[in-house]
This record gives structure tokens, sequence and C-alpha cells, in this order.
């Protein structure tokens, strides 16, 4: 069977698709609502079959550890409860799509949303063994994720049209990119999943 066809014990993990990272947020990525398309198909794919989907958030209290005004890298940003904080209403939801929120305390990084406790509880009750990622951003929570994954022993498909990165130094998306598929994600395009 070819690697990219969808089988029992794949998961779709779409990463932060939230309204603070789109464009008008508080931290919003270069071409991020380019990329909602694309995955909205792949959550359709695997909706269609049954197979699972994980929709994860950033949910930091207000004084996260990572805000400007605690000395931290960014500025205020996915605030639980707050509109910035919701997903992006081009974002399909589908009723069985399992919302995982990370980053909920103050010193939590929630880079990777392995960080959420019940996340990987849930991959293994499922039975899951590979995932397909999409989402934002690919330097940061993307790039974290992936790397935990691969150290859990998921393998792992980086859906590289439907990701993209923050890029606070020029070039720090690719040489993700390039991270990833060293340490053995897949890099692949969302239109080859079938």
């Amino acid at each position: 069977m070819k690697s990219d066809a969808i089988e029992i014990g794949d998961a779709l993990l779409v990463i932060d698709i939230q309204n603070d990272f789109l464009p008008g947020g508080s931290l919003a990525v270069s071409g991020s609502e380019q990329i909602i398309p694309a995955i909205n198909r792949c959550i359709e794919k695997f909706n269609a079959i049954g197979n699972p989907i994980f929709l994860t958030r950033d949910w930091h209290p207000v004084d996260h550890w990572s805000f400007a005004a605690q000395s931290g890298p960014w500025p205020a940003h996915c605030v639980a409860g707050t509109f910035g904080a919701e997903f992006s209403a081009n974002l399909l939801q589908p009723e069985k799509a399992q919302i995982i929120s990370k980053g909920v305390r103050r010193e939590s990084e929630g880079y990777s949303d392995f960080e959420a406790p019940d996340l990987q509880a849930r991959l293994e009750r499922a039975g899951i063994r590979r995932l397909f990622v999409a989402g934002l951003a690919t330097d940061y929570c993307v790039l974290y994720t992936v790397l935990d994954a691969l150290k859990l022993g998921y393998q792992v498909f980086l859906l590289q049209d439907a990701v993209r990165a923050v890029n606070v130094k020029p070039g720090d998306g690719d040489m993700a990119l390039q991270t990833m598929r060293q340490i053995g994600a897949q890099l692949i395009s969302s239109d080859l999943i079938s």
C-alpha cells in the first residue's frame, strides 16, 4: 500500500489554526490563511473514513510566561476563552474531531502538542501508529510536535503545503523542514493523501 494512503492506525493532527495566528491576529503568521483549504480537504478525507482527527490549540492563561508582559518572546496570544484563541471560522470542525488544549499552565511552554497530557493517551487508545501533521507554525509548534512524535515512535507525514512558518529569522521555516526530514519525518503534499 502507498505510504500516503490513509490506513487503520492513521490520525490527522491539525495544529493551532486559531484566530491570533491568522491575518489580523496578535501573532499572525504570513500566509496562514492560505493553508486552510488544504487542511479542510484532509479533514474531509479522514472524516469520511472515520479515522481520528485532532485539532490542537494554544489555550494560554492571561499571564503565560511566553508573553512580552512577562518578558517572554511573543505578544499575548490565544488566551483561553478569547476570540483570538478560537479556531478559524473557515476551519472544518467535524463532530467527532477531538480538541486538544496545550500551554494551559503559566510555565508550560506549549510548543509541542505532546505537552497536553491526554494527547498520547488518546492516540494509544485509538491504536494510532502514523500521524499526518498540518498547521502552524512550521518552526515552532509543528516542529516540536513532530520531534516528540518521532521520539515516541510514531511515523510522521508532514503535509508540506499545509504548514506555514513564523520565520522570526529568515529561513527558520526551511531549517525546521530540513530538521524534521533529517530526523525521520516524510514530507508529502496533502494532494497525495487518498
